[in-house]
C-alpha cells in the first residue's frame, strides 16, 4: 500500500480524539494549552510552502502520544498540513516499516509525505529530552523479576504521563525536536 493510500485510510484528528478511551483528557490539556512561540509560527508559515501531509501511527493508551499528537496537530494546523491518524495495532504492516532502532513498535510515529505521496521526513516517538527522562525513570525501577516491579513500573508511567502532559517546558522540547527534523 502506498503512503497516500495509508493517508486516505486514516482518521482526522477529531475522529481520533473522539474515539479515545484512554488519555483523552491529557491529550486535550496539551492541545488546548500549547502556545506556539513567534519563532515557531514563522517556521510553520515557511513549512506551508511544501504542501506536505502526514500519516500518524498512534494509540490512545500511549503516554507519548498524549504529549506528541496534540503538539504536532497544532503545528500542522498552523502549517496547513493535514494529518491522518492510524491505530498502531490495526496497521502493523505500516508500523513495521517504521520501527524504532529496527525493533520497537514505538509510537507515536509521524510520517510526512510530499505532494507526490512519497516519504519526506519521519519524526517520533519522542524528543531527546523526553527520552532522557524515560531513561532516567526506568533506571530507578527494580529488576524486572522483582516482586514489586509491575507496580513500580505502572506508578512510574503514571508519573511520567502526568509530568509530560502538564509541563509546557517539556512541550517546547517536542516543538523544537520536530522543527529540527523538518528543517
Amino acid at each position: 500500500m502506498t503512503l497516500q493510500a495509508w493517508f486516505e485510510k486514516g482518521m482526522t484528528f477529531e475522529q481520533y480524539r473522539s474515539s479515545m478511551k484512554v488519555n483523552q483528557q491529557e491529550l486535550t490539556r496539551v492541545y488546548e494549552g500549547l502556545e506556539l512561540l513567534q519563532k515557531d509560527l514563522a517556521f510553520l508559515q515557511e513549512l506551508r510552502e511544501r504542501n506536505w501531509r502526514g500519516v500518524v501511527l498512534t494509540a490512545d493508551w500511549c503516554g507519548d502520544a498524549a504529549l506528541c499528537v496534540p503538539i504536532l496537530q497544532r503545528m500542522a494546523e498552523e502549517a496547513k498540513l493535514e494529518l491522518r491518524y492510524l491505530i498502531r495495532d490495526e496497521n502493523l504492516e505500516l508500523m513495521d516499516q517504521y520501527l524504532t532502532n529496527g525493533t520497537a513498535r514505538s509510537i507515536p510515529m509521524f510520517i510526512f509525505i510530499n505532494q507526490d505521496g512519497e516519504e519526506a521526513r519521519v519524526w517520533g516517538p519522542r524528543s531527546p529530552e523526553v527520552q532522557a527522562m524515560v531513561t532516567e525513570l526506568r533506571a530507578g525501577l527494580p529488576a524486572a523479576d522483582a516482586p514489586d516491579f509491575a507496580d513500580k513500573q505502572q506508578a512510574m508511567y503514571r508519573q511520567f504521563r502526568e509530568k509530560i502532559t502538564s509541563e509546557p517546558a517539556i512541550w517546547e522540547t517536542v516543538v523544537n525536536s520536530v522543527k529540527e527534523r523538518l528543517t
